[in-house]
């Protein structure tokens, strides 16, 4: 076998092996305003003409006012961003919230299968938490502007000690 086969195969065979791990395709256009007068149904929602793009699109207020931490027994609320509110999200891949906690409010454990969650602590001080998949759990405390992200992970806010509700954006 000469030299040349030898660097040859394993050069083919790992070409081969990462053109089947594909991520995500690029969007095809630079944005896509979602636009959800249509009534086609679609995986996300049909854009909208781009010569009707205003900068109102791209903003969203849907965060701004507090949720209702009384809402539930664990003492949190969660606003989401929507299409609705913020039709330029569309096709993004991203998903904002606002989360209200309460004092002593606690979002429990939970999974995002395909996404990373970002905890920033807005106000006050969070207790946050995700157990990885050995079972090791991971705490700290957030402070004002302190945030993480773990990905794939089991994640949890607690609010605790504090009289007034603080919050958090996921």
């Amino acid at each position: 076998m000469n030299i040349r086969s030898l660097f040859l195969q394993p050069f083919l065979g790992l070409t081969l092996l990462l053109g089947l791990a594909k991520p995500d395709p690029d969007p095809l256009q630079d944005y896509c305003i979602a636009d959800t007068k249509s009534p086609l149904f679609l995986n996300g929602q049909p854009c909208l003409n781009p010569s009707l793009a205003f900068s109102s699109h791209f903003t969203t207020s849907a965060l701004a006012k507090p949720g209702d931490t009384k809402a539930n027994q664990f003492g949190f609320s969660v606003t989401l961003t929507t299409l609705a509110n913020f039709p330029g999200i569309n096709t993004m891949g991203l998903t904002m919230a606002r989360v209200d906690i309460a004092a002593n409010g606690l979002v429990p454990p939970h999974s995002h299968p395909r996404a990373s969650e970002v905890t920033i602590c807005l106000q006050g001080v969070l207790l946050v938490g995700f157990m990885d998949t050995s079972n090791r759990l991971f705490t700290e405390q957030l402070r004002t502007g302190d945030f993480r992200f773990p990905k794939r992970t089991n994640p949890f806010s607690l609010q605790y000690g504090l009289k007034e509700p603080r919050f958090g954006c996921v």
